[in-house]
């Protein structure tokens, strides 16, 4: 007999079927000479039936010796009972590991946060919703994967362990190869990487990559995250932004049925098309900035904007404009919006607008107050590339970053064709989709600082109320 599923099971049900099913007993009712158990594995519960009346019969010395929480394995023949529940009869049964710590109480479940996060797989146990966050994740990055496979793009993989940080903005994670002698860092973004592999004839490319910063962690910010990357060669930012309307909104279609979702208690309506803004044009209304000015000049008037909170270490424009950055995420709608036209020392890898050099072909991607996507027409001009990057280094206070990446500079004068690159958040994209409120409760195992005793106290406590 092979082993099935819940899920099979029930699907498949047969009154007098045998079947052959394993997971976790959640619930035990005695009943004199029978008993019921509920039985859960990843894709569902089943009711079990026990007989209890001859003592020395394997199933009653097998149950005498269960706890809430043991994981077993059954055996026996289908049925439904007088009140319609399917069931299975067991004739069989075996306690496959014990659980040696108490569940917590069904009727409360697991619900300090903090505990949650640290002990997800008791999470995971207590709290159906939650494993159906991860289940739904899984689904939205299988149709992520399928979507673009089905396009043309080639999903491909890029390195962790990088000689240099590069590619993106932000403090990175360092180490050191012994063999090699040499310093090494968790990759920060995997961009440079890819734009080789457009030199080298890989035309259209994705790779679902999982990225470092060495920053701090918040309701939309954990230091180990995972991101989307396209790119597609003769393409540009608008193709990108075509590209990503069509694949959100295929994909909310594809999880809801429907292109209008809740999230937060507010409404978000992924109709087609999306609303475009100048980001130029937002900032030059709010706060009377203008690309062209120095740090000094768009701190004065980032200062006389209410409501602006002004810490910054140095005093670059980028650091500055961050500040800008941050007031528009924190006040953008609820509706998907694309925002255009960034100053382009804000986007040193990006081609600048023909019309005006100081505004770059990039767009990023708003929705329901999160920063979910971020697109360039790809600089592939070996020469200003190079002043570019040069340029960013003397405004860099995040990566440490001294030198350029020479190597990469080489791959330009081999000839990149141009390109549109885009980036999307997965972490905020599934935020969006489960309606969680913090990027920890999407991510599986988050990091968090090493618990204390009085934390190990309260999780026993939780798990153990007696």
């Amino acid at each position: 007999m092979t082993m099935t599923s819940v899920s099979e099971t029930l699907k498949r049900f047969e009154e007098g079927k045998l079947a052959q099913l394993a997971g976790r007993m959640v619930a035990f009712r005695s009943h004199g000479k029978v008993a019921f158990a509920d039985l859960q594995d990843q894709t569902g519960k089943i009711q079990l039936f026990l007989k209890m009346d001859d003592p020395s019969s394997r199933v009653t010395q097998v149950c005498k010796n269960l706890d809430i929480g043991d994981i077993i394995g059954v055996e026996g023949a289908l049925f439904t009972t007088k009140t319609g529940q399917q069931s299975l009869r067991v004739s069989r049964i075996e306690c496959l590991a014990k659980s040696l710590l108490r569940l917590p109480e069904k009727w409360h479940g697991l619900k300090d946060v903090e505990i949650r996060y640290r002990q997800r797989y008791v999470d995971l146990i207590a709290n159906p919703e939650v494993k159906e966050i991860f289940v739904k994740r899984s689904k939205i990055i299988s149709f992520i994967r399928s979507f673009l496979d089905e396009k043309g793009f080639l999903e491909v993989e890029t390195p962790m362990l990088q000689p240099m940080a590069g590619g993106a903005r932000g403090r990175p994670f360092k180490s050191f190869h012994n063999v090699s002698d040499m310093e090494v860092y968790l990759r920060i973004a995997p961009e440079l990487y890819l734009k080789r592999s457009l030199v080298g004839g890989l035309e259209r490319i994705y790779e679902m990559n999982r990225n470092f910063r060495n920053e701090g962690i918040s309701t939309r910010h954990n230091p180990e995250f995972t991101m989307l990357e396209v790119y597609q060669a003769y393409g540009d930012y608008q193709d990108m932004m075509n590209l990503t309307q069509e694949l959100i909104t295929a994909l909310v279609k594809s999880m809801t049925g429907t292109y209008k979702i809740e999230y937060q208690g507010k409404g978000v309506d992924f109709t087609p098309p999306w609303e475009r803004r100048s980001f130029a044009k937002i900032v030059k209304e709010r706060f009377d900035i203008n690309p062209g000015d120095e740090a000094t000049t768009i701190l004065n008037k980032v200062k006389a904007h209410k409501g602006a909170r002004v810490k910054i270490d140095k005093l670059t424009r980028s650091a500055v404009m961050k500040i800008v950055e941050d007031l528009l995420e924190e006040e953008a709608a609820a509706q998907p919006l694309f925002i255009t036209d960034y100053f382009t020392f804000l986007s040193p890898l990006a081609k600048t607008d023909p019309n005006n050099p100081l505004l770059a072909q990039r767009f990023e991607l708003f929705i329901g107050g999160l920063e979910i996507g971020n697109a360039y027409s790809e600089l592939n001009d070996p020469v200003e590339q190079r002043r570019r990057l040069l340029e960013d280094l003397e405004d860099d206070v995040e990566t440490g970053n001294k030198t350029v990446d020479e190597d990469f500079i080489n791959a330009l004068e081999y000839g990149m064709p141009p390109a549109g690159g885009l980036g999307i958040g997965i972490d905020r994209l599934v935020m969006l989709l489960t309606d969680a409120a913090s990027i920890r409760d999407v991510i599986l195992f988050p990091l968090l600082k090493p618990e204390s005793s009085g934390q190990r106290l309260v999780l026993r406590q939780a798990q153990d109320p007696e």
